[in-house]
């Protein structure tokens, strides 16, 4: 059995328990009790969270726990205790792996754990984190990551893929499946994934303009001009180019680019499509131009992303250091499969509607993939970069 040690606090946020709740589904999917959840706090005794929930914890003592876990509060500036302090700076030679969620990386970050460690948090806060910690290697748009033995969450529902990540590794993909299957969750989103939706940015106000994306969106595999989007939003060109561009604060070519990217990004992490047919399915006719988009805009070409995703989940899969030898005799090694995700276009009211749901439960970036066509090689038609055609210019 695996203890997981939540250390808590006064103020502590009530979203550390839907990670919780990916240990109990798993004991239940497992079989039998694989976890065993202490909450834990410097003196013991009721703690009251944010949402006013009070927990009844253990005080810190020099108990071996496999994991231990610090979540985030409200107030990024809370300054840990002392003893909060102390007891996490013992951390590796108590556990097998130390964890944040959320702004409670700050916590570790104040414990010295963080030094030279890559990591991340939630995105509002990243800037702030690198500010105070220099030491810290801040990964500002990132899921979840791994350094060692050192797990990191971005905020909110990253925290249940940090905790499906661990299920993964310790009992295996199966299981992990089943979970997310049994708690309605997406499994699961790689710790490279993007923390931002390009289509929440975009976000337009009236009715022509949402038309023209979402004829955008669902013909990503073709020519998109200034003329066919003016259409899809019956204005003429040049009325469409100025109401798309103080909607959204982008020109039209620049806002396709960035919903090209971003299906890009997604079927790269998510498929072993062959980047040729990623390149005509999301619209940028060949390998070469999505290249050079990727390579301005990510600082790195399609392949070396593919390469760094598929790195971010391996380490997922790497037994951590640590200073329980006992702990360390699991089979971390598993196979991951990878996620295809089909569906038919909602109007884009409901799109719109259902992704802002999207976001905040699964992360932006999931749901934009599910409605992209996943055309065949012999189906797809050539396309073109916007930037090529002079009507973009």
């Amino acid at each position: 059995m695996q203890r997981i040690g939540v250390v808590t606090f006064p103020g502590f946020h009530v979203m550390s328990f839907a990670a919780m709740s990916v240990f109990e589904v798993a004991n239940s999917e497992f079989g039998e009790r694989r976890y065993d959840v202490h909450f834990i706090s410097e003196n013991g005794g009721p703690i009251r969270t944010t949402a006013g929930l009070v927990v009844e914890t253990e005080p810190f003592d020099n108990s071996l726990f496999d994991t231990l876990i610090v979540g985030g509060g409200t107030d990024r500036s809370l300054s840990p205790s002392e003893g909060v302090l102390t007891y996490l700076r013992k951390a590796p030679e108590i556990s097998r792996r130390v964890a944040a969620t959320c702004v409670g990386a700050f916590t570790l970050a104040e414990a010295g754990l963080l030094d030279g460690k890559q990591a991340t948090t939630h995105w509002d806060y990243t800037a702030e984190l690198q500010r105070r910690y220099p030491k810290v290697k801040v990964q500002e748009d990132r899921i979840f990551v791994i350094d060692g033995s050192v797990w990191t969450s971005a905020g909110m529902t990253a925290t249940m893929d940090l905790a499906l990540a661990m299920v993964e590794n310790d009992i295996g993909p199966d299981v992990a499946r089943a979970v997310a299957k049994k708690m309605v969750i997406h499994h699961r989103r790689s710790g490279g994934q993007s923390q931002f939706s390009a289509l929440l940015q975009l976000e337009p106000k009236s009715d022509r303009i949402q038309s023209a994306l979402a004829f955008a969106r669902k013909n990503l595999h073709t020519e998109l001009t200034v003329e066919k989007l003016a259409e899809a939003a019956h204005l003429s060109p040049r009325q469409f180019t100025r109401a798309f561009a103080a909607e959204t604060g982008e020109s039209p070519a620049k806002a396709i680019e960035k919903l090209r990217l971003e299906a890009a990004r997604l079927m790269l992490e998510d498929s072993r499509h062959p980047i040729e047919i990623i390149a005509r399915q999301t619209g940028f006719a060949d390998r070469e131009r999505m290249r050079r988009a990727f390579v301005r805009v990510f600082g790195l070409p399609p392949q070396a992303m593919r390469r760094q995703a598929r790195t971010d989940a391996q380490l997922g899969h790497d037994a951590p250091s640590g200073t329980l030898p006992a702990l360390r005799d699991a089979d971390l090694m598993v196979d991951q499969e990878p996620a295809t995700l089909q569906g038919d276009a909602p109007s884009f009211r409901e799109f719109l509607a259902e992704h802002r749901q999207s976001a905040l439960r699964l992360g932006p970036g999931r749901f934009v993939l599910q409605h992209i066509p996943m055309l065949s090689e012999d189906t797809v038609g050539d396309a073109h970069d916007v930037r090529g055609n002079p009507i973009f210019r």
